[in-house]
This record gives C-alpha cells, sequence and structure tokens, in this order.
C-alpha cells in the first residue's frame, strides 16, 4: 500500500513537465497551460495526502509520504498564485513563453526533489531546478547586475552539488545504495557512522548551507533585484526553502553527526544574527526581504542542526506562505509605508524604551508560552531551547511604540493568539509527520540561546536609540553585512568575466 502511494506523487512533476511541453507550441495559451498544470498539481497532492492519512495513517514511512506530499501541494499552491500574478505583472513583456517554460520546469524540478526517495534522483533535480532558476533571474538579460548575479548564484549552485555528489559517492561506498530510507535505516542503526559516512553527512549539510544561501555564500540571494517580482516570490518562497525540507527529510543522517549538526548551528546562527541586524538599516523593501529570507533560512538551519524538527518545518511553510505574500504585496507595502509615515513620522529626539522593557517583553512572551505549552500538553526537547526560540520571535509583538505603548492589550492578544495558533499547528504536525526523537547537544543549544539573546538585545536597543553614537559607528559596517561578500564577488568576476553593473569599471 505504502508503495503505492508513494509511486502516485510523480504524477505531479510530470504535469509540470507536460505543461513545459505544450508550452513549447506556439498555438497554445503558455499562461492557460500554466494555470491548468498548477490546479491540477494541487488538486492531485492534496487527493493524494487525503486518501493516504485515511486508508493508512500509521504505517511506517508514511510520515515521510505525508511531509513530502504536504510540500508539494504547498509548492503547486504557490505556483498557482505565483503564476496567475505573473500573466499580470508580465503583460506585454517580450520572452513570456520562454519564462512559462522556465517556470514551470522549476516547479517539476523542486517537486522531484520532493517526492524522491533515492539520492542520485535528489541531486538531479535539485540542479535542475538551479538551472530553471538561472534562466528566470536572467529574465532581463541586458541587465548587468542581473547577469552577474546569476553568474554568482550558478558557481555557488555548482560548489553545492560537487559536495551532494561526493556525498553519494562516500555513502554508495559505504553501504551499497543510494536509497535515502535504507541509508536512514543503516545510520540509526550504526551505534557510530563510519569515517566516510560521517564525511557524507558533513557535506551534504556543507551542500544546504550553500544552497540556502549562508554565510559567506549569501550575496547573491541579497542582490537578486533586477528579476522580476513573481521570480523574487518563487524563489525566496519555494526554491530557498529547499534546503530546510532535505534536512527535516534527511533527519536521521543529520542526527547521526554532531559535526554535521554544529556546523548547522553554528554557520545558521551567525546568519540568523548577522542578516537579522543587516535587515533593519535597509528600506529598500525587496532588499529587506531579501536579507530577512537570508536571516529565517539560518534559523532553520539552526533548528535542524538543534534536532527541532517540528518547529523547522512549521517554520518553513509559515516562512513560504508569508514571503510569497511579501513579494507579491511589495507595491501595496510601500504605498501604505509612505501614507502612514507621512502622518506619524517619528522624531530623532523621540522617547527611548530602557533596557529593561526589552528583557521584560521576553520574559512575559517566554512565560506566555511555557503555559500554553503546559495547556496543550506538547512535547518539546528540549522545552528549554524551543520555548526560548518561540520566545524571541514572538516577544517583538510587545515591543514598545510610541508614545510608550509597552504591553498594549493588543499586544499581549496577538502574541496570546499566535502561541496558540502554532501549537495547533504543532500538535497536527507531530500526529501527522511523526517525527523521531533526537537528542539536542547542550554546548550547541547553549550558543544557539546566546546568539539569540544577543540578536534580540541588539535589535531592541538599535531600533530605540537608532540617533546614538555607537549605532551610527556601526551603521555602515551593518549596512554592508561586514562586506563578507565582496571576496566572492571579485572571485566570479576572475572565474566568469562580464559586463560589470552600473558602470563600475572592473
Amino acid at each position: 500500500m505504502l508503495k503505492l502511494f508513494a509511486a502516485i506523487p510523480w504524477i505531479v512533476p510530470g504535469i509540470y513537465l507536460l505543461g513545459a511541453s505544450l508550452a513549447l507550441i506556439r498555438q497554445i495559451d503558455g499562461w492557460r497551460v500554466l494555470a491548468v498544470a498548477t490546479r491540477s498539481s494541487l488538486g492531485s497532492s492534496v487527493a493524494v495526502m487525503g486518501a493516504a492519512v485515511w486508508v493508512a495513517p500509521e504505517t511506517a514511512g508514511m510520515s515521510q509520504l505525508t511531509a513530502a506530499l504536504l510540500f508539494t501541494a504547498l509548492i503547486a499552491f504557490l505556483g498557482w498564485i505565483i503564476g496567475d500574478y505573473s500573466r499580470r505583472y508580465l503583460q506585454g513583456e517580450p520572452r513570456q513563453r520562454g519564462f512559462i517554460i522556465a517556470f514551470l520546469c522549476a516547479l517539476a524540478s523542486v517537486t522531484t526533489v520532493v517526492v524522491s526517495t533515492n539520492l542520485a534522483t535528489v541531486i538531479l533535480g535539485w540542479t535542475a531546478s538551479s538551472a530553471a532558476l538561472h534562466h528566470l533571474l536572467t529574465f532581463y538579460s541586458d541587465r548587468p547586475a542581473a547577469v552577474l548575479v546569476a553568474h554568482k548564484k550558478f558557481l555557488a549552485s555548482r560548489l553545492a552539488e560537487i559536495c551532494l555528489i561526493s556525498a553519494a559517492i562516500l555513502l554508495y561506498h559505504t553501504w551499497g545504495t543510494l536509497d535515502l530510507p535504507v541509508l536512514a535505516a543503516q545510520a540509526a542503526a550504526a551505534p557510530k557512522l563510519p569515517a566516510s559516512a560521517a564525511a557524507a553527512v558533513v557535506l551534504i549539510a556543507l551542500a544546504v548551507l550553500i544552497k540556502s544561501a549562508q554565510l559567506p555564500l549569501h550575496g547573491w540571494l541579497i542582490q537578486v533585484m533586477e528579476a522580476p517580482t513573481p521570480v523574487s516570490a518563487l524563489m525566496h518562497a519555494g526554491i530557498v526553502n529547499l534546503g530546510g525540507y532535505i534536512l527535516i527529510r534527511w533527519s536521521p543522517l543529520i542526527a547521526a553527526s554532531i559535526t554535521a549538526q554544529a556546523l548547522l548551528v553554528l554557520v545558521g546562527s551567525m546568519t540568523a544574527a548577522l542578516a537579522g541586524l543587516v535587515m533593519m538599516t535597509r528600506v529598500t523593501i525587496k532588499v529587506r526581504l531579501a536579507w530577512s529570507t537570508c536571516s529565517q533560512m539560518g534559523f532553520m538551519m539552526m533548528e535542524c542542526g538543534l534536532g527541532l524538527y517540528e518547529l523547522a518545518f512549521l517554520h518553513l511553510l509559515a516562512h513560504a506562505l508569508y514571503k510569497a505574500h511579501a513579494f507579491l504585496t511589495a507595491g501595496d507595502v510601500v504605498r501604505s509605508t509612505l501614507a502612514r509615515n507621512l502622518l506619524t513620522r517619528a522624531e530623532p529626539n523621540q522617547a527611548r524604551a530602557p533596557v529593561v522593557s526589552w528583557m521584560l517583553a521576553l520574559a512575559v512572551a517566554w512565560g506566555i508560552i511555557i503555559g500554553s505549552v503546559s495547556l496543550w500538553n506538547q512535547a518539546f526537547e528540549p522545552p528549554w531551547v524551543a520555548t526560548a526560540i518561540l520566545a524571541c520571535g514572538l516577544a517583538t509583538l510587545l515591543w514598545p511604540a510610541p508614545p510608550k505603548r509597552f504591553l498594549s492589550a493588543t499586544g499581549v492578544l496577538a502574541l496570546i493568539v499566535g502561541t496558540q495558533m502554532y501549537l495547533a499547528w504543532h500538535a497536527l504536525a507531530s500526529r501527522l509527520m511523526a517525527f523521531a526523537p533526537h537528542g539536542t547537544s547542550v554546548p550547541l543549544a547553549i550558543w544557539a540561546l546566546a546568539v539569540l539573546l544577543a540578536l534580540y538585545l541588539a535589535q531592541g536597543i538599535l531600533s530605540s536609540h537608532a540617533y546614538a553614537p555607537v549605532a551610527a559607528g556601526l551603521y555602515r559596517w551593518v549596512y554592508s553585512g561586514l562586506y563578507l561578500d565582496e571576496h566572492f564577488t571579485r572571485l566570479t568576476f576572475r572565474l566568469w568575466p562580464g559586463r560589470a553593473p552600473y558602470g563600475s569599471s572592473r
């Protein structure tokens, strides 16, 4: 029964590829093909997922299939919304048919990665998604900045794929298979990973970090501003999120390597902290959203490294939906923000909230979350790490806003509602996905909490003391992202020379 349900989802990438083939025929309306393909894929994913949960909910391996089907349905839903938006956005533009074909190929490739249970097929699908994204990023091929960033993305992706291919060779040499369920079972059964398998798991973690735009190869994600807005929405909501999904799907392998976990926690937390601070210095909405994605991917990597896979899975779903909505409504946000700023312009000498206010907001948020967890009887391992991560994220709802509206009834109510919604999703995810329990390294948990608290305090203090001399001195360094991307940019020009953007002499 499980094999039957596992085979059916392959219909979805087949639908996308059929759509791409039909879109090649000029007599056929490509936009109609895209609409039919995305809607058919969404209906198929939901129907198969419902049947699988209804017929054999307790079957071994069904949780992994449910996760794959849920993510497949998410991709189809995003493809439907972004595809309809693209039809209006690109009206009158040349090369629309090429955009449709690349868009459908990207959806097919991402879905292939999601439904596949073989490492070789995953590598092929992930590589194909990168190739399709390259065509979408260079939609305006006459813009030098777009070409440069596409080159940077291309080089980073090839480096990640070299890591994945090397990992596949090592795993096949160790256990003689590339079947992911078998690899997971071998890793779970082994008291200690063989050296070749341990190296392979570290390479997988490294490849995911690169594909997820983590330090120091994060610059391409920040600079993809020349691509059409629908491309940004698809990339940030669907393609970049693949890294988090891979870690969740391969959690038994990651859990068997403390080195891989440490790599994910250290790099992810540092990326989350830096990107979270840089985001505060940017005023262009698409750039802010790009830094936000970089930061959220860092949090997701950190959560997976700590073994908090339920939290990471819900984070992935929420981030995908939020980021797609944020990019597609960016124009409306700009207009509403400008109108609001004209009505309520903040003055440099406005009252500043003391540091104790930020700490009190965190304490109140943490207390509400712990109380809610007790009421819901939810299991978090370890509870102090998961609840603290939630508190750092949700405590911003209580941040004081001028004039000194700290702990307002609206903020407390929003925090309570947000906590209950998350715990409801957590209960549903735990029931459907049944993630196996994974231990968390205490030193890594302490490091992650220290970074989160430092980021929380830095954001709170800088937001209320933005005109202080120390903040002004740090602004240039934070705004530039500590210049960490400069080296990779220079390397890109040396390896792949092209026209310099904006008339640069390089």
